[in-house]
């Protein structure tokens, strides 16, 4: 197997985004000072790694000065080299063997919980021949890995792996071009295996990575470009790969001995915390620094609409942001919507307006449907957190982020630096889903750092993560649909409005359709989430076929199956079926009980579930009972890893079907805690059935978003027929008996 030479390309189809992907972000604008120039140094890092054949050089992946885009209120991701990154040029970008045999691979990408240390450390095993703790990775580190894009949009299986597998498989051949030359042999008759090189002719000899490290003439070569034409390990011959491995940092993570963001620790280090005004866009008339200033060790700064405090300790770090915030005056902002009339106001504010007229012709036999889907939080486990600390005019961040070398960019535009004089070092942290796509956290413990000459920690609360940070964008959906004589769809309009365009097209077979994203005045700060606008489109999507097929006459499964084209979304939905026993269960008729299908294709993957569900008619309480899900992406690079983001995804994805939804008025969130917020817990979990289709014979896509998609509509399908009404609001909250029925129904 060959990488072909526009394996970018390829690698982007098979995670089904555009070349000019990018997710979008609401970023935060600060703008401080300048600061005095210093020379950039890799000094650091090339001093960790050591002598070796191959010298880590990443500088390919800064920008020059001036280079810097401004930036953008949406749309921080890809960035220059688009969704993935600028890579590395040569394998000396890429990875590192030391004389001592140690082997590093870097990357630009970060592990947030989803396992991605493993999956491109296998990577790297299975093309340099070695056993998997051989190699130690290097991720989200700017000041010495290439640039690999944003973890984000399902790209680190279908793009990175590849990078890796490309670097690796060319240092492993010129492994064995240097063993043969030093050896005098054919390069045909070396094989490299278990870290060294070996040969019939040189029976009992050997040559290890490390001897072949201090080979002068193979680091010059390893300076060059990378090879177009490199052969990869056929699927046939995997050893490492398609295994599963567990996490390498699993061990550490249930023992708590793990080191997250929020744990770093420097010398001198201060705690610091920011002053957030009582509601959105409110700003600063008056307030004095001096009360906050008179505590002992206490430093307090103002720069604009930023104001701040850090000490010694978190305790007096808050009260000294109590004695600010009893002296702060603030200016009321402009009127705020709220959350009760959301629906109303997204779709007055759509840009362009919304079709007046139907596709489908007068008195075709047709359906419209309105669909609405509420603002949620993505609740990591770990809040955000930065320690910033500067140096010589040179600031360094360690940050928990997906998008390290966009919070390098941030930093520097902030105080007016080259992107060289900032570094962003991202350990492994708790959690993204696409909420940590901007880095102001960090921007924010750099500015208390540069007023305190210290090291400075900053940490939100729960409370400011609920209100601070970006939002999953609420949508406005508005579906419609005709049959044919025959039953077939004839018309299929689908409009989303505010939350994206994520899986708005069908993929049914359709005559005519208009599928399309209409902007809208959003009232939250919102960004990326996991699988995005997908989950409210398919949700719609999905939930109107079940209606459309009630029309056809047809169940819901003869009805999906009768209209899929895609071989590879008829299949997982086959699967799914007669996994969950479709065909029986859904004849059952028991009261208060229902079961709902769904499927959907996102990011390259396949997805299918079916869902049985109880519902309290007294109190509206929808308990679901049992998850079937199959799911496809291709060759599977790590079994075990793929069936817990599955289940992952499936967990996380019953929270906003069922009960998430932010509520907000009077420009502030109302409801910012577990206690009013609720997230899925243990006592809520279903019998979890997962179903993975390996495919050898396809270019493996990921699976951080995808599984999360047919969740909320097939529970809304499940509600449905449990209580024969249909609600088009997620999340899916039936009324109490007596009580009035609710929005959408």
């Amino acid at each position: 197997m060959k990488a072909r030479e526009d394996w970018k390309a390829e690698a982007l189809k098979a995670a089904g985004v555009a070349a000019d992907y990018d997710e979008p972000v609401d970023l935060v604008a600060y703008r401080f000072d300048d600061v005095a120039a210093v020379e950039p140094g890799r000094r650091d890092v090339l001093k960790a790694l050591g002598a070796g054949l191959l010298i880590a050089v990443a500088a390919d992946a800064a920008p020059a000065k001036g280079e810097e885009p401004p930036p953008r209120r949406r749309g921080a991701g890809g960035g220059r080299g688009g969704p993935m990154g600028r890579g590395a040029a040569t394998m000396a970008a890429r990875l590192h063997i030391g004389e001592d045999g140690a082997i590093t691979v870097m990357t630009g990408k970060v592990e947030c919980g989803q396992g991605a240390r493993a999956e491109l450390a296998q990577a790297a095993a299975e093309e340099l021949r070695v056993p998997f703790d051989r190699v130690r990775l290097v991720m989200g580190d700017t000041g010495a890995v290439p640039d690999d894009g944003g973890t984000y949009g399902s790209l680190s299986t279908p793009a990175t792996v590849p990078a890796i597998r490309i670097a690796c498989a060319s240092a492993r051949t010129l492994l064995i071009a240097t063993a043969a030359r030093r050896w005098g042999v054919d390069a045909a008759t070396v094989a490299l295996a278990d870290g060294a090189a070996r040969c019939a002719a040189k029976a009992g000899e050997s040559l290890g990575y490390a001897d072949l490290a201090r080979d002068p003439e193979a680091a010059r070569a390893m300076a060059g470009a990378l090879p177009p034409d490199v052969a990869l390990t056929p699927v046939a011959e995997w050893k490492t790969l398609g295994t599963s491995i567990p996490k390498p940092s699993g061990r550490g993570i249930v023992a708590g001995s793990h080191e997250y963001p929020s744990d770093v620790v420097r010398p001198g280090m201060l705690h610091g915390k920011v002053l957030r005004g009582p509601r959105y866009g409110a700003t600063i008339q008056k307030v004095d620094l001096a009360p906050a200033q008179a505590l002992p060790g206490v430093v307090a700064v103002r720069d604009g609409e930023f104001v701040g405090v850090a000490a010694p300790t978190t305790a007096r770090a808050q009260a000294a942001l109590d004695a600010l915030a009893k002296t702060v005056e603030w200016a009321s902002p402009p009127p705020h919507s709220s959350s009760a009339d959301l629906p109303k106001h997204l779709r007055e504010h759509a840009q362009g307006g919304l079709p007046t007229r139907p596709l489908y012709e007068e008195g075709a036999k047709a359906l419209k449907a309105s669909y609405d889907v509420a603002y949620i939080q993505h609740c990591p486990m770990e809040p955000r957190a930065a320690v910033a600390e500067w140096e010589d005019g040179k600031v360094t961040a360690w940050v928990g982020t997906q998008v390290p070398f966009n919070v390098r960019g941030e930093l520097a535009r902030a105080f007016g630096l080259p992107e060289d004089r900032a570094r962003v070092i991202v350990p492994d942290f708790g959690g993204g889903f696409g909420g940590k796509h901007s880095g102001e956290y960090a921007v924010e413990a750099a500015r208390l750092s540069k007023a305190a000459g210290k090291p400075v920690r900053v940490v939100w609360t729960r409370a400011e993560e609920f209100a601070w940070a970006q939002f999953r964008p609420a949508a406005a959906i508005e579906v419609e649909a005709s049959l044919d004589a025959d039953g077939a769809i004839a018309t299929w309009r689908q409009i989303n409005v505010n939350s994206g365009g994520g899986s708005v097209q069908t993929p049914y077979r359709v005559g005519q359709s208009d599928c399309r994203f209409l902007p809208s005045d959003a009232p939250l700060r919102h960004g990326s989430y996991r699988a995005l606008a997908s989950t409210a489109n398919t949700f719609a999507r999905e939930a109107f076929m079940d209606e459309l097929a009630a029309l056809a006459g047809r169940g819901p499964l003869e009805f999906r199956l009768a209209h899929i084209q895609e071989p590879r979304l008829r299949d997982v939905l086959a699967e799914a079926a007669a996994r969950f026993g479709w065909e029986a269960r859904s004849k059952a008729g028991e009261p208060g009980k229902g079961v709902g299908l769904a499927c959907g294709q996102d990011k390259g993957g396949f997805v299918a579930a079916c869902v049985a569900v109880s519902v309290d008619r007294e109190d509206g309480s929808v308990t679901v009972d049992h998850v079937c899900q199959a799911y496809e992406c291709g060759k599977i690079l790590n079994p075990e890893n793929l069936r817990t983001q599955v289940e992952g995804a499936i967990v996380m994805g019953l929270g906003p079907a069922l009960r998430e939804a932010i509520a907000f008025s009077d420009g502030m969130v109302t409801n910012g805690s577990f206690r009013d917020y609720r997230v899925p817990r243990f006592a809520d979990l279903p019998k979890l059935d997962v179903h993975l289709l390996d495919r050898p014979d396809l270019p493996s896509s990921g699976a951080g978003e995808t599984p999360i998609i047919a969740v909320a509509p097939a529970v809304a399908n499940a509600v449905a027929a449990a209580l024969g009404v249909r609600l088009r609001t997620m999340p899916i909250r039936p009324p109490a008996k007596g009580a009035a029925a609710g929005a959408g129904s």
